[in-house]
């Protein structure tokens, strides 16, 4: 049997989940490579993690490393979304802390030094926390901070406002992340639940770097609602409260009918019950009467 606790672990791992990032990936693995010398000189790896991406990226992956030995390539079958994909390369990271961060260059590597240096005064957790977002519209402002202003009053976990996956974890949280079954996977949320000493990092988000966010409003809507559903039980409890009240309503519509047939019966049963009644009572007073003429016809005999 294998004993994984003797393992070489390398001071860091990186994952970086991809959707059709060709032209940024080049730059993005010079930048982190350089934040990575500063923060764990020589020991280290980044995990790139492509999600079904429709364009080069995955030769892009493939030429990367052959020329960097610290890059390690994982290549989904289809696009599986942004959480799965970090999921795939949380599996594979060995690194005694892991960093979590976008491919796009919205959340800047160069952070990692930061991100380290707070680790190490004893934090399990380190997340970024967004200070303000550069070229995004009002509209996904607002959204964002009030979706996040819900979640947190819905949520029986605080979940910081403001953040992403752009975070550095230690190995035992990322251990006990990779032992959670979820496969709708809200991983922001998912730490927050697995506790541990954890603190933020202020920081400006930029622009992407180059091409289109691969999160469309189907997809941050299934995330928004991956993470209501899997952090309060309030939606469970309105569907009860909802399928309760639908049944109610169904009782009330069916014994309607049946009252009115009960009513119905018991006016005929009454009915019926006088006509007896009353044949009844003729027919007593017919034999009475005949009972007493016999008398009579007798007596005058």
């Amino acid at each position: 049997m294998n004993d994984f606790s003797k393992i070489r672990r390398p001071r860091l791992s990186v994952v970086a989940p991809c959707f059709n990032e060709e032209r940024g990936l080049p730059e993005f693995v010079r930048r982190m490579t350089e934040a990575c010398e500063n923060g764990a000189p020589g020991d280290y790896e980044i995990i790139l993690v492509n999600d079904g991406s429709r364009d080069r990226t995955w030769g892009c992956v493939n030429a990367l490393a052959a020329s960097y030995p610290q890059i390690v390539g994982i290549n989904l079958s289809r696009n599986h979304g942004h959480q799965l994909a970090v999921t795939a390369g949380l599996s594979r990271a060995r690194g005694e802390r892991v960093l979590i961060i976008d491919a796009d260059l919205q959340d800047p590597p160069e952070l990692l030094p930061q991100l380290m240096a707070r680790m190490d005064e004893g934090f399990d957790v380190v997340y970024a926390r967004r200070r303000s977002r550069a070229s995004e519209g009002r509209l996904k402002l607002f959204s964002a901070h009030l979706y996040y202003r819900v979640l947190g009053r819905l949520s029986e976990v605080e979940i910081p406002h403001d953040t992403g996956d752009f975070r550095l974890m230690s190995r035992r949280i990322v251990e006990r992340l990779n032992q959670m079954p979820e496969q709708d996977r809200f991983l922001r949320g998912m730490v927050a639940w697995i506790g541990g000493a954890q603190t933020e990092l202020l920081y400006e988000r930029e622009a992407r770097f180059a091409g289109a966010s691969g999160y469309t409003l189907f997809k941050m809507l299934r995330l928004a609602m991956a993470g209501v559903t899997s952090f309060s039980t309030l939606p469970l409890r309105l569907a009860g409260l909802m399928a309760a009240l639908g049944r109610r309503r169904r009782l009330l519509s069916a014994s309607t009918p049946r009252s009115a047939s009960s009513a119905d019966a018991r006016f005929r049963g009454g009915q019926a019950w006088r006509s007896s009644s009353s044949s009844s009572r003729r027919y007593n007073w017919l034999r009475s009467a005949s009972w007493a003429r016999t008398s009579a016809v007798f007596s005058f005999r």
